[in-house]
């Protein structure tokens, strides 16, 4: 038996919204992205680090995402990734070929089974680096809420090649993809949630440093927008945590200091969730209030059903 392909790095993720184009100006002012495209009704948006871009705003009719972008190595990489998904009986949207959008680059999108879609890219058109302090680098991990936390474990693992982290209890389970840096895979780089429906739980965004992380923090308190939750450090990851909510609604996290996963050596553990300290090392966050909860649990998102999808 063949060894399964594994999803490379996320990229980025593509949001959807009701006049979503009309909060670039939070983006750019407060949150410190920089516009890098535009066309009608759609911004990308870039960090500090090479990607073309990590965040995007697109004008919808509804509340979700348009799509999660992740990356392949190259070309081989993307077709064998697609030949295996097709074995698999995943529903694909068409062959690898040069998508004609701005972003461009040499892919495929396919549907996971909640119907949100996944883009799958090389060749892109990378950038240079910018140096500047305290302001986003990366997207780290999107984080989803779905009626099938098992299912959509299941074929993430079985079909993608995503591996077990961590679970917090039996809420919550966190999938790393492939390795894309000498130091290991980033602890997540997709969550789920146990929820009563499909829909975003929230975005998180690489800042650098502890120093630079809280400094980012402080900029949006400059800015008149306090964090909802933390700052903390949560358990599973260890990571650093301050999450915000944007003019759309849709929840948005600084983080920093994300464990890197030692393929060889890690085993998953369940994580308590009645016990402060495992869900916040710092215990200056406290758990998260019902308001954040509700929050957190977004809107109903329909995604892509496969007839309308095509």
């Amino acid at each position: 038996m063949s060894e399964i392909i594994r999803a490379g790095n996320l990229r980025g993720i593509v949001m959807r919204a009701p006049n979503m184009t009309s909060t670039v100006k939070f983006y750019e002012d407060s949150w410190g992205l920089t516009v890098a495209k535009q066309v009608e009704g759609l911004t990308y948006l870039r960090g500090t680090g090479r990607e073309p871009f990590i965040y995007a705003l697109k004008d919808g009719k509804d509340y979700g995402i348009e799509y999660i972008h992740m990356g392949m190595p190259d070309r081989a990489g993307i077709e064998a990734l697609h030949a295996q998904v097709v074995a698999k009986g995943a529903h694909v949207l068409g062959s690898p070929a040069v998508f004609d959008d701005v972003i461009g680059g040499y892919g495929f999108e396919m549907l996971d089974p909640d119907f949100r879609r996944l883009r799958f890219t090389c060749e892109l058109d990378m950038l240079e680096p910018v140096e500047r302090y305290a302001y986003p680098q990366k997207i780290t991990h999107v984080v989803l809420n779905t009626p099938d936390m098992e299912g959509v474990e299941a074929w993430y693992r079985d079909v993608l090649g995503f591996r077990v982290s961590d679970y917090s209890a039996n809420e919550m389970v966190f999938l790393r993809a492939a390795a894309d840096v000498a130091d290991g895979a980033d602890h997540h780089c997709i969550a789920l949630v146990r929820a009563p429906y499909a829909s975003v739980n929230h975005v998180a965004f690489e800042t650098g440093s502890i120093n630079a992380y809280m400094r980012s923090i402080g900029r949006m308190r400059q800015n008149g927008t306090v964090p909802s939750w933390g700052p903390g450090r949560h358990g599973p990851g260890d990571n650093c945590f301050a999450y915000f909510v944007s003019p759309s609604g849709f929840v948005i996290e600084f983080t920093s200091e994300v464990q890197k996963i030692d393929e060889m050596t890690h085993e998953p553990q369940v994580w308590p969730r009645d016990n402060p300290e495992k869900m916040d090392q710092w215990m200056t966050a406290g758990p998260p209030t019902p308001a954040q909860r509700t929050i957190m649990m977004g809107r109903p998102d329909p995604g892509f059903p496969p007839a309308k999808a095509e």
